[in-house]
């Protein structure tokens, strides 16, 4: 008989199955892993690894996975393996959340989007589209830019490519923009490499903070002028985990994003009473094309210790939600909040 295990199945699914979990963590064995790698994206369908493994895990391999699963060639295990807890099965039958498309919520309004090109931009910049809005798609990379042009050939989307630490190319963007700019999205950011204090060096301390403190601001502050203009205006900046907890990553991506928390909540008071609202997002566990690195073997052993009780990854569609929320007039009434988007992490 058949399995009902496929492409479509989640990770989760697979590793809880008793003929699909000895074959998945046999497979994470022969290359030195465990099922303990993949525990932060349980929650997504195995076929989802071949487009994010960057071609570490072909389509091929999953066809293999269901062949060897169907013959009945199930690998001896040792038991602990099987039951280990970072294993812990996610709620049975938890349906899977379905984008739900505001038609008309951005019509007339225009968007600047950060960082568009890949992750939590290029979904926050494609939902926008798609709700009406005239999108501003800023990223450094015009292969990606180019790409996400096509796939929305009917939005209104105009590509920057763009530094967005450089004064120049701010300007550039805002004059892409136009005479109105109802929304900014400041999205593109950087990791650091764990390094706690001791370890940091300048040149990952600067970094960090170029992009995402300096970047953030200089957008601000460049698009503050026309919102006060029109009297109107919702900014939205990507915080992190790592802006309400000590835990999430190394000194300078978590000081980087306690500096945009309160560069947001300072922004807010000063500016509500024009018109113009400034929150942030705080996501937690994202799939993104950032990768995170650990160059200080304390860095990743107190990490690592924080993250065990990190929920499960989200693809960038689910933070996008909650950004447009607060970019939409939907967020009429919510101003200077960081809004933790990180499916309960920051709760626990």
């Amino acid at each position: 008989m058949a399995t009902s295990l496929s492409a479509d199945s989640t990770v989760g699914t697979w590793l809880d199955d008793p003929k699909g979990g000895p074959v998945l963590r046999a497979l994470l064995a022969r290359s030195g892993q465990s099922a303990d790698t993949l525990r932060p994206v349980r929650s997504l369908p195995l076929g989802r690894l071949v487009e994010l493994s960057k071609g570490a895990f072909p389509a091929e391999l999953i066809d293999e996975l269901v062949r060897r699963v169907d013959a009945g060639e199930i690998p001896d295990e040792d038991p602990a393996a099987a039951s280990a807890p970072t294993d812990a099965p996610a709620a049975p039958g938890r349906p899977r959340w379905v984008e739900r498309i505001d038609a008309g919520r951005f019509a007339g309004k225009t968007v600047i989007v950060t960082g568009a090109g890949s992750g939590i931009g290029r979904a926050t910049a494609s939902r926008v589209a798609r709700e009406g809005g005239r999108v501003i798609a800023v990223d450094m990379s015009a292969e990606r830019l180019d790409e996400f042009v096509a796939a929305h050939p009917d939005a209104d989307i105009v590509p920057v490519v763009a530094n967005i630490t450089d004064d120049a190319a701010v300007a550039a963007i805002v004059e892409a923009a136009g005479e109105r700019i109802d929304g900014l999205a400041n999205i593109a950011g950087i990791m650091d490499d764990m390094t706690p204090v001791g370890d940091v060096t300048d040149a990952v301390w600067q970094r960090v903070f170029a992009v995402n403190v300096d970047g953030t601001m200089k957008l601000m502050r460049a698009v503050v002028p026309v919102m006060l203009a029109q009297a109107a205006g919702s900014i939205v900046n990507t915080a992190s985990e790592a802006a309400l907890r000590g835990s999430a990553a190394g000194a300078a991506y978590t000081a980087s994003k306690h500096a945009v928390a309160g560069l947001t909540k300072s922004s807010a008071f000063m500016y509500g009473p024009s018109g113009i609202r400034v929150n942030a997002v705080a996501p937690g566990p994202v799939i993104t094309n950032i990768e995170a690195s650990f160059a200080s073997p304390l860095g990743a052993e107190r990490v690592r210790q924080g993250m065990v009780i990190m929920p499960d990854a989200v693809e960038g569609d689910a933070l996008a939600a909650s950004i447009t929320f607060l970019l939409s007039d939907d967020g009429v009434n919510v101003n200077g909040v960081i809004l933790p988007s990180d499916g309960g992490w920051s709760a626990a």
